[in-house]
């Protein structure tokens, strides 16, 4: 393990996080360690497992062992701000986790209204069995958010760039709102990862991530992750000690691996989409590219003031047309495999339609020909962004010839 590692810069902290030498030995990285029961030499040493409810310390499976806390402590190296990071079994469970930490029943949860539709499903489901009410807002009007906070508000579920349709919302001036008001915001930052945007330094409370996705990247697991500072720390561990949360140690092993290559490969993905999502931008078929990291894009001007980086997920919306020939399009696609999640290093594809999972935000956007409504959500992977054009262009041949 590194002697001073506060003064590493990310892409150091992303090969050093989690590499202490009791944990690693001899070897680069920790082996797993498939253990439910954990021995204890004497009654001594038992009472003080028992008594420091800390990673790092043996108790009993579900506290983990080094497998789980080298990639935990790995993910805290990341996160500026972070006192410490819990492991849940699958990104729905870090949200789930982060949410039963800090409401209780009566209390009210504010939305952001582009929201992955899972968290949305959490919201009018989940949480409302347990009397807790979900109230979606506008994820552009920062005066609406302020507005829509009640006495009863406790916390606010935020996502930039948002789900299936990309806009980037003004994170730190709701989170600063959130958080004059006594609410508690968390937020979903899987697109961006610490790397290009560290949520906690930009005021959020909970650093939320689906490391199924780019930390994994190798569609091969499912996790997700709760970061936060001290006292919320305590209470996302808490929480989740109590739901009986644990990940599998060979899981964790598996997005330690992929953590170690996750900025570079956020960096040829995100070169790769920018160049396809321009390429996309000149084609007749395309209305428009939802793309943050293009001028056009909703909220584009706040992603390149609060972000540093991207990667290579994106949306762009066929002209006209109906779910016929945005089927002939998808079905055309050779590289683009036809599957949910995205952050691994192939590339998917899948179709979007918001208008049924909105509350308070139109679809299709202001400005918009009403018949633009089909979408195409992209995942660009790591294969030659040469052949994923001439992929792209074949499909869009398909699509025109039923």
């Amino acid at each position: 393990m590194a002697k001073h590692p506060d003064k590493q810069n990310p892409a150091t902290r992303l090969v050093t996080g989690g590499r202490r030498p009791e944990w690693t030995g001899a070897v680069v990285n920790p082996a797993v360690w498939r253990a439910s029961t954990h021995l204890y030499p004497d009654m001594a040493a038992l009472d003080d497992g028992a008594r420091r409810n800390e990673d790092g310390r043996f108790f009993y499976g579900r506290r983990g062992s080094p497998t789980q806390w080298a990639l935990a402590e790995a993910l805290t190296a990341i996160e500026p701000g972070a006192a410490g990071t819990m492991l849940y079994p699958s990104g729905v469970a870090a949200i789930a986790g982060a949410l039963m930490a800090v409401l209780r029943p009566g209390d009210v949860l504010l939305m952001t209204d582009n929201a992955y539709d899972p968290s949305r499903a959490m919201g009018m489901g989940l949480l409302r069995d347990f009397g807790i009410e979900t109230r979606f807002f506008d994820p552009m009007d920062v005066a609406g958010f302020a507005a829509a906070i009640c006495e009863r508000s406790r916390a606010v579920l935020l996502e930039a760039p948002g789900s299936l349709t990309m806009e980037v919302q003004d994170v730190p001036a709701i989170a600063a709102i959130a958080r004059a008001h006594g609410l508690i915001s968390a937020m979903d930052n899987t697109w961006a990862s610490p790397l290009g945007f560290p949520v906690l330094e930009r005021g959020v409370d909970i650093a939320i991530m689906s490391l199924t996705k780019h930390v994994g990247g190798h569609s091969d697991l499912m996790m997700g992750s709760a970061a936060a500072g001290p006292e919320l720390y305590a209470r996302l561990r808490r929480t989740a000690q109590a739901l009986g949360q644990v990940v599998s140690p060979d899981d964790a092993a598996l997005a330690l691996r992929g953590l170690r290559t996750l900025g570079t490969r956020l960096q040829r993905q995100t070169a790769s989409a920018l160049e396809i999502a321009g390429w996309l931008e000149l084609r007749p078929e395309v209305a428009r590219v939802l793309c943050p990291m293009l001028p056009e894009s909703p909220g584009h001007n706040i992603w390149r003031r609060d972000f540093t980086g991207g990667c290579g997920l994106f949306s762009f919306i066929l002209k006209g047309g109906d779910t016929a020939a945005r089927a002939r399009f998808i079905d055309a696609l050779e590289l683009f495999g036809i599957g949910y999640s995205w952050g691994g290093y192939e590339s998917l594809v899948v179709p979007v339609d918001p208008a049924p999972i909105r509350a308070v935000t139109p679809w299709p956007f202001a400005g918009m020909a009403p018949a633009d409504r089909f979408g195409v959500r992209l995942s660009i992977g790591l294969e030659d962004t040469a052949d994923l054009i001439a992929d792209l262009d074949r499909a869009f041949a398909a699509m025109a010839a039923p």
